[in-house]
């Protein structure tokens, strides 16, 4: 459609619509074809004057395509007032009722969104094919939504409810897997309503799997399965293979993390020690939360910081390569916030992953994963799609900045003073039928003991004092610690006794906050990536004897530990010196070794 043209369909549109001469079936395609040819602002233009001039039986039709394109123009509260308008005209009219739904969402309003999709499951009919669809989507969209707002147990609810009417839903599975392990709702494989634990496995997320399974290769095929379905693998890579000549190698961390997030804690001193007389370090952001000391020190920390938060995939990807960036490392993975497809571009010749993903990511487009051969002995290998690049001494960085808060007595954290205090302060996803029930056998073969978890959610807490029961402990031997502030937190380590790993998720960031606190980490060892992390860590710190490879050694060691004073005194004044002495929080020497590969890795020379 020339413009010439457009103007004056346009024009004549105006005025037959003005003048009460446009009926809607022509006015519908009018404005579709003004919003094809470029022109939507002009088609809203229409509607606004169509509705103000004609009152019709099916106004709230004009009303919803409205403010469904007012929505794609950004023009949020005007797509507000046209969506409200179409419901106050038909309030039997559903459809808008999603859309408000996602206009509130995008407002900041989730529970108004809550609201709208809750009437939606109210009123619609699931029988009805013409309703089935809306009705699923506002199910999983208030799944969605309030798993964010960690409104766990009415998410599960609205997303059993939805795979009830459709078990073949793989994103809505993969959710609903996790929100299970989130409860400690156990077994997380729990088949119901033609949902099949098969069904529920296969589509079960990479992080929710690394939970799940220690089986490497079955993390590979779940990591490669996402890339199948979701990850765009045939895009023309936008850096030249043979790189870039800079004085000074150009490297970026990308991430949504750069927050109070646990990638942060540990990767801020790295940026800060970067040797600026050989590199340059640049940050590409898509985090949306606040001005932390903490975000401040990430930003400080990079010699050049920029927010990529609300452009797409393919411009984003675009500025990197603009800045010529050598080796760009990715802090995410596969977890909330990726951006897969930004690398999927390959905006550089080189590019990392590093501590976001305690896994394989699966990605062609990612070349290394930052290791040491403890993490990932040789023979394993094969189940990552990235090369190792091994580090000396251990995979993780650490920041020696980091501070705590005055330490608390155990009465302060409501503990009994004279207990032994195991504790284990991961999140509560990564608990374990099995490791839980050998650690209700350490509380009955250490009966002056008590088990301190992390409070991160009333229904996982239930969930668990009553498994704590039906194994004949009582629930008062379990206490459960709310969230505090990083400093408080980190204060808590010193007034427990023994952390207990989880497995086969192990401790990451947890375990070396522990350590650097002086308190011992008794771990669990298997052959995945996340469930190797606590024991590279106590590797470094040389506490090997805090490692351990199967169920019944873990026990007996923490009840030897509890039970053997002496034995335990020893290892604690061992485990605080490793702040001091060592090379687990030698954070120069990280960053020495890492910028040698770095620099192996431009010129193209091995890196072993």
């Amino acid at each position: 459609m020339q413009e010439s043209s457009v103007e004056v369909g346009f024009a004549v549109a105006i005025q037959n619509a003005w003048k009460g001469n446009l009926d809607l079936n022509h006015l519908l395609p009018q404005a579709e074809s003004l919003e094809s040819a470029g022109f939507a602002s002009l088609a809203a233009v229409l509607y606004q004057t169509w509705l103000k001039r004609n009152q019709t039986p099916l106004n709230h039709v004009a009303c919803f395509n409205l403010g469904a394109l007012l929505f794609k123009l950004g023009e949020l509260e005007q797509a507000k007032e046209a969506y409200s308008q179409a419901i106050a005209l038909a309030p039997s009219f559903f459809q808008p009722r999603f859309n408000l739904g996602m206009t509130y969402e995008h407002l900041g309003q989730p529970e108004e969104a809550v609201a709208q999709w809750r009437w939606i499951d109210d009123h619609v009919r699931p029988n009805q094919v013409a309703e089935r669809a809306t009705l699923l989507m506002a199910l999983n969209n208030l799944g969605r939504l309030l798993e964010i707002q960690k409104q766990y147990h009415s998410a599960l609810g609205y997303m059993t409810k939805s795979l009830t009417l459709e078990p073949n839903q793989p994103d809505v599975i993969h959710h609903w897997v996790f929100l299970k392990a989130k409860h400690c709702a156990w077994p997380v494989y729990q088949p119901f309503a033609g949902v099949t634990e098969a069904l529920m496995k296969e589509h079960t997320s990479a992080l929710a799997m690394i939970s799940l399974s220690d089986d490497p290769e079955t993390q590979l095929s779940t990591a490669r399965q996402f890339v199948k379905k979701k990850v765009q693998t045939d895009l023309p890579a936008l850096a030249p293979s043979g790189g870039y000549r800079h004085q000074k190698i150009r490297v970026a961390y990308c991430s949504s993390d750069f927050c109070i997030h646990p990638v942060s804690m540990l990767t801020v001193e790295l940026f800060e020690l970067h040797d600026r007389d050989r590199f340059e370090i640049y940050g590409f952001c898509w985090t949306n939360q606040g001005n932390s000391p903490l975000r401040q020190r990430v930003i400080n920390g990079m010699d050049h910081f920029t927010s990529i938060l609300g452009m797409d995939d393919a411009t984003a990807a675009q500025l990197i390569r603009s800045n010529e960036i050598d080796i760009l490392i990715d802090l995410q993975g596969q977890t909330l916030g990726a951006r897969p497809n930004l690398l999927a571009h390959r905006p550089a010749p080189i590019q990392i992953t590093y501590l976001g993903l305690p896994a394989t990511t699966g990605l062609p487009f990612i070349d290394y994963v930052i290791a040491d051969r403890f993490l990932i002995p040789e023979e394993y290998t094969k189940y990552y799609s990235e090369k190792p690049i091994y580090m000396p001494d251990v995979y993780q960085v650490s920041d020696r900045q980091r501070k705590h808060a005055p330490m608390p007595s155990k009465t302060d954290c409501g503990l009994p003073e004279d207990a032994f205090v195991f504790c284990s302060f991961n999140n509560n996803y990564k608990y374990t039928p099995e490791v839980f029930a050998v650690w209700m056998n350490i509380l009955r073969r250490v009966p002056d003991s008590v088990l301190w978890l992390l409070a991160d959610n009333p229904w996982s807490e239930i969930n668990l004092r009553n498994a704590a029961k039906e194994q004949g402990i009582e629930g008062d031997r379990l206490f459960f610690a709310p969230r505090v502030s990083p400093e408080e937190y980190l204060a808590r380590f010193a007034t427990a006794d023994l952390f207990l790993d989880t497995f086969p998720f192990n401790a990451g960031t947890t375990a070396n906050d522990c350590i650097w606190m002086g308190l011992p980490v008794l771990t669990l060892t298997g052959r995945s990536f996340a469930s190797r992390m606590a024991g590279a860590l106590l590797t470094a710190a040389k506490l090997p004897e805090l490692i351990t490879y199967d169920l019944a050694e873990y026990e007996n060691k923490a009840v030897e530990l509890a039970t053997d004073h002496h034995q335990y005194q020893e290892l604690r004044e061992r485990t605080k010196m490793v702040r001091i002495n060592g090379v687990l929080f030698d954070t120069p020497r990280f960053v020495s070794h890492l910028e040698e590969k770095m620099q192996a890795l431009v010129k193209g020379a091995p890196i072993d």
